[in-house]
């Protein structure tokens, strides 16, 4: 019971830094509905499970991963949520990894800021989302143009602080890498 309420917290206190940046850049109903889906009983009751060997330092789904070879809940979660890159890949498709709209975009780096913020508490340094994205950047299956926008995003990030979480400086840096017109 104490792994549920512990994973709860995480979950809250993740959703809540998103919601705060989600602001700042403009989006709040987006920072209202992100990560709804992880108090789905699906997502929920296999993170809680393996929350005990992350001990709330990374996600419990890598743990599963490694346990069992795969996560129910990674499979539930990427499946409904369009701020994650995973969500837009379609090996079927023409066009395998599609520009993603801004909003999603601004989502996805609040999200990526926010867990860094979240899994490092006290010790989070404005470089961490940076520091992420290289170490996960090889494997990402996104865009060449949005991994581009991504890191120049968590470079000024890294340098400058919150700051650049300005929602038209943040449109006018996604423009010049995907030179693609989309709705604010």
């Amino acid at each position: 019971m104490k792994y549920f309420f512990k994973h709860l917290n995480v979950v809250n206190t993740h959703r809540w830094e998103v919601f705060k940046l989600c602001c700042k850049v403009g989006i709040p109903f987006r920072g209202l509905l992100h990560d709804l889906s992880k108090y789905s009983y699906e997502e929920f009751s296999e993170s809680v499970k393996y929350y005990k060997k992350s001990k709330g330092k990374y996600s419990p789904i890598v743990e599963c991963k490694k346990d069992i070879g795969y996560s129910r809940a990674w499979l539930h979660h990427k499946g409904r949520n369009k701020h994650h890159y995973e969500y837009w890949y379609d090996y079927a498709s023409p066009n395998k990894t599609p520009i993603i709209p801004f909003k999603y975009m601004l989502e996805m780096i609040c999200d990526r800021i926010a867990a860094s913020k979240t899994y490092n508490k006290g010790n989070y340094k404005k470089s961490d989302p940076l520091d992420y994205f290289y170490k996960e950047e090889k494997m990402m299956v996104l865009n060449d143009k949005l991994k581009d926008y991504l890191e120049d995003v968590f470079k000024k990030l890294s340098k400058e602080g919150e700051k650049v979480l300005n929602k038209k400086e943040l449109y006018n840096l996604y423009l010049k890498h995907t030179k693609k017109q989309t709705h604010l």
